[in-house]
């Protein structure tokens, strides 16, 4: 696909500037992820004051923090999908999670957190899907075992609290038995892209199995309304907005490519950067490591501790560096999580600038947000 190529104007020149962002892997030089790099790569747009002014007039309430401060900061198409809702033209919500742990962590909230905001602004349907075959694919699990990392993540997603009238939530292992438009949609997709479109597209290889080839038609027929013959009867033509990591974007550029071939309405999306690990910005947070991460069955008590302990600080290298400079709030883990967990503007300035201050001990700071996480 022409938006799937490499940016050639953006190849690292050193060490510190390489970064690999796939649907499975991130990683990033010690300056942390370039998400302008990625931007220009991918062919999306950044989000710009003049989109935010519109959803602030539209919806009538303040953006969500995520969107004042540049959490989600890249779309495909939401001047359209704010088009529909200012026609009163329908759209939904896709968005998703793959259960490979049995809890979810603080990372994995960050799309159903903004998710949640988004139905209750605009009122719409929203469909989640759980990838417990992704993960069966992927992951050292039994099919059992996704299927059942599918249903205890799904309670997680259940407290967030979205509307039980205007959302389904289902196991593609389920749900692909039981409904068969869902199943016709993939075929149509896997016909429409090659063996190695979907090398290219996800960088799989020829000794990677048949069904990680075959899996990416999956993850994108939710983009289409009538996959979902129980909420919109026969429709195609139904807008659809997903909310995710930038990382999950090479499902949907393969989804855009194909969907006007099959005579269906290009998907949108709106695109996060990652929630950090604890060790610091080179990537994000990973179930995989406990030590990089904060789950939500962790108390408060195990969260000051992580954090105490494993947290990335945003102190200098030597006492006359944080004397002259203070914090560097950028790479400080505990003021990053709160950027996306304070929603006070005011308070989150006054912490920032505690931080940017000599006077600030890290130890201490470490403590005070490790409170304010767990809360």
């Amino acid at each position: 696909m022409a938006d799937s190529s490499a940016d050639t104007s953006a190849v690292p020149r050193n060490v510190d500037d390489v970064q690999e962002v796939t649907p499975w892997e991130v990683h990033a030089g010690e300056k942390g992820i370039d998400y302008q790099r990625l931007i220009e790569k991918f062919g999306s747009q950044r989000i710009d004051p003049s989109l935010l002014e519109r959803i602030e007039r539209l919806t009538k309430q303040t953006p969500h923090r995520f969107l004042r401060r540049g959490i989600f900061f890249s779309h495909r198409d939401m001047q359209q999908v704010l088009d529909n809702y200012e026609t009163n033209k329908p759209f939904y919500l896709y968005t998703g999670r793959g259960p490979s742990s049995e809890a979810m962590h603080l990372g994995h909230l960050v799309p159903f957190i903004f998710t949640k905001h988004l139905q209750d602004v605009f009122d719409v349907p929203l469909v989640i899907q759980m990838t417990d075959d992704e993960k069966f694919l992927w992951k050292d699990l039994t099919l059992e075992e996704a299927h059942r990392l599918a249903y205890e993540n799904a309670k997680d997603i259940i407290a967030c609290g979205f509307d039980i009238n205007k959302t389904f939530i289902f196991s593609d292992l389920d749900y692909m038995a039981q409904e068969p438009q869902f199943y016709r949609n993939v075929l149509r997709v896997r016909k429409c892209v090659t063996f190695n479109q979907v090398k290219g597209i996800f960088g799989l290889t020829d000794s990677d199995s048949t069904g990680k080839i075959a899996f990416p038609a999956v993850q994108a027929v939710p983009s289409f309304s009538n996959t979902f013959p129980q909420i919109f009867g026969d429709r195609a033509d139904v807008f659809c907005l997903i909310p995710c990591a930038i990382d999950q974007d090479p499902y949907f550029r393969m989804t855009r490519d194909v969907a006007p071939r099959l005579g269906y309405l290009k998907p949108a999306l709106i695109h996060s950067t990652f929630f950090p690990g604890l060790q610091g910005p080179k990537g994000k947070m990973s179930a995989s490591d406990p030590n990089s991460s904060i789950f939500l069955t962790d108390a408060v008590d195990q969260i000051t501790a992580k954090i105490q302990k494993h947290a990335f600080s945003g102190g200098r290298d030597s006492l006359e560096e944080h004397r002259k400079h203070g914090g560097d709030t950028t790479v400080d883990v505990s003021y990053q999580y709160l950027t996306f967990f304070l929603d006070d503007d005011e308070k989150l300035a006054q912490i920032k600038e505690v931080i940017q201050s000599f006077s600030c001990w890290m130890t201490r700071s470490k403590q005070c947000h490790g409170h304010l996480v767990g809360l």
